[in-house]
């Protein structure tokens, strides 16, 4: 179809010297099986939504954004259809062949409880899930670990700092890329050394360096041992694959992407930062194996970017962005949420995407039916406050 359909439809302790702490903490989760996987991207920077699922049918679009709009499919360089007037920037190759799987959808305007354009605040109430600024200390997935029951859930953070949404009661490992200190090293040694009467301390060197032999033991297409070198987002994805394969692998991960604040020269840096994006995605998918049928990849930012383009061939902070779920988990379908269009009298404050779905519903509605967190304790506990304002979306998985 040619035209958007406006009508109503359900349409997601820190690593020191790069060394990653073991698994240590042992959570009550899933009762039945092996576990679920979950892993969360946070684009922070304010990711463009109207550039990432390109509304392509909406009459408005180009007019608004010029020399940013995205063709419309079969045009050169033009997005990648979704249908119902929807499609996907032209460097998200590899979430397209999700889409034509049933593994990918997107939620095409959402945005926090909150109205906020600093990046540090909106990073702060995306991450600790409550309805305002610094209203929690620790972070909503963490939470999350805590109130799933049964069969143990294990937290991993991609970085050289745990974020806040995996900060909190439950323990979680880390894992930061590059640098890393392996067991054979002679500072590894020296560290052993050090703390080996250290019950704690020995025992998180220990699970750490075998956290890193983990990342080590992946080959590349060329046989060779792999490492994840600089830029390498491709192997980045497999090598957190790995940290969550096997019994002892990690169930839930959070991973941060940086570099989405586009206020000058947008279109050359999307198109890097979506195409790494889409490697990290293609590279879980590779590196999980079957264990990608189990798992859902929810893409999340703390706001979009205005709907005009600005005179330098950007975009400003803005309100309404998409959300991106991928994964074998997800169940087929189209857009989730309603679609607000970009008239001028629909546009928030005369400048952004309307939202029309709060964040958190995605987030719960992926809790809910894929980790087996009760819809009470999501309420109350991982999300406080919210059973008026989001109720968890159905039928994501």
């Amino acid at each position: 179809m040619t035209a958007l359909n406006m009508n109503r439809r359900h349409l997601l302790a820190a690593a020191s010297a790069g060394v990653g702490l073991a698994f240590a903490g042992r959570v009550a989760a899933q009762t039945n099986g092996p576990a679920n996987k979950l892993v969360v991207v946070i684009a922070r920077g304010a990711m463009d939504g109207l550039s990432v699922t390109v509304p392509y049918g909406d009459p408005n679009y180009v007019p608004l954004r010029g020399g940013l709009a995205i063709p419309a499919p079969g045009e050169a360089n033009g997005a990648l259809a979704l249908g119902e007037g929807f499609g996907l920037h032209p460097a998200l190759a590899g979430l397209h062949d999700l889409y034509g799987a049933g593994q990918m959808r997107f939620a095409p305007a959402v945005a926090l409880p909150v109205r906020i354009r600093s990046h540090f605040d909106a990073q702060d109430v995306l991450e600790n899930g409550g309805e305002g600024l610094r209203q929690q200390t620790d972070g909503w997935l963490n939470r999350a670990i805590t109130a799933a029951g049964g069969a143990s859930l294990k937290g991993l953070s991609i970085g050289a700092q745990t974020p806040l949404i995996l900060r909190g009661d439950a323990p979680v490992s880390s894992w930061a890329p590059g640098g890393q200190v392996r067991g054979g090293d002679r500072i590894a040694s020296l560290l052993q050394d050090l703390y080996v009467e250290d019950p704690m301390l020995g025992q998180n060197l220990a699970r750490g360096l075998a956290t890193e032999e983990l990342v080590g033991q992946g080959q590349n297409m060329d046989g060779d041992a792999a490492r994840v070198r600089r830029n390498d987002v491709l192997g980045l994805g497999r090598a957190v694959a790995r940290l969550m394969s096997g019994a002892e692998g990690a169930d839930i991960v959070a991973v941060s992407l940086d570099g989405w604040d586009t206020h000058a020269g947008q279109r050359a840096q999307l198109q890097t930062r979506l195409t790494g994006l889409d490697q990290l995605v293609t590279g879980l998918k590779d590196g999980l194996g079957e264990t990608w049928s189990r798992t859902v990849v929810v893409v999340a930012t703390e706001f979009g970017r205005t709907a005009r383009a600005n005179g330098t061939q950007g975009t400003d902070h803005g309100t309404g962005s998409s959300l991106l779920l991928a994964g074998g988990a997800i169940k087929r379908g189209g857009p989730i949420g309603d679609w607000p269009t970009l008239a001028d009298n629909r546009l928030f404050e005369n400048r952004d995407l309307a939202p029309t779905m709060d964040i958190r519903s995605v987030f719960k509605g992926v809790l809910r039916d894929h980790m087996g967190v009760d819809r009470a304790a999501l309420d109350t506990r991982v999300f406080p406050g919210s059973a008026a304002e989001a109720h968890a979306m159905d039928g994501l998985v």
